[in-house]
């Protein structure tokens, strides 16, 4: 139920379509800035990645503390498309370690 209402709710930014028409039918897309703010604005979420892919865009990860979640990526040209939303976003504790050389 909630995917269905995420995708009602993300109508306004099919309005905005910064892609084809072929690509838009298939991915909603914007401008970044608008395309956060309509994130923030329902959902409460933030950014709590970022990542540069190797095609030069930039790959994001906006959660909520109710556990939604949103990731987009932002091409070269400027258009920011959401690729995938879901629910239960459950943040995990990163271990580092790291090995030397000398410690192998």
């Amino acid at each position: 139920m909630l995917t269905k209402t995420r995708l009602i709710l993300a109508a306004p930014i099919a309005v905005m379509l910064a892609a084809s028409p072929a690509i838009a039918a298939e991915t909603l897309c914007g401008s970044r800035d608008s395309v956060l703010k309509q994130l923030a604005s329902e959902y409460q979420e933030a950014p709590v990645g970022i990542g540069l892919a190797s095609n030069g865009a930039v790959v994001e990860l906006l959660t909520s503390s109710s556990g939604s979640w949103t990731l987009l990526v932002t091409m070269p040209k400027g258009s920011t498309c959401l690729m995938g939303t879901g629910e239960a976003w459950q943040p995990i504790a990163r271990k580092v370690s790291f090995t030397t050389e000398k410690d192998s």
